[in-house]
């Protein structure tokens, strides 16, 4: 092999090495934002969900989660 082709077959396996490890660490952020995800979603039922009772108890007769906005 002449050391064009050796020079050139280095910097592909360089440049692979670099998408590897970039993909690596896309993955983890994507990872990190999924379980950030399901939490968040998770308080905003219960949130949801805490002020639809206190409307009941105040004495209204529809939780505002299943209230229809007004441009309905």
């Amino acid at each position: 092999m002449d050391k064009d082709m050796e020079a050139r077959l280095a910097r592909l396996e360089e440049a692979l090495a670099h998408q590897g490890r970039a993909t690596d660490e896309l993955s983890e952020v994507i990872a990190r934002q999924d379980a950030e995800i399901v939490r968040l979603t998770r308080r905003v039922e219960m949130l949801l969900h805490a002020a639809a009772e206190r409307e009941l108890d105040s004495g209204g007769t529809i939780p505002l989660s299943d209230q229809r906005p007004p441009h309905w």
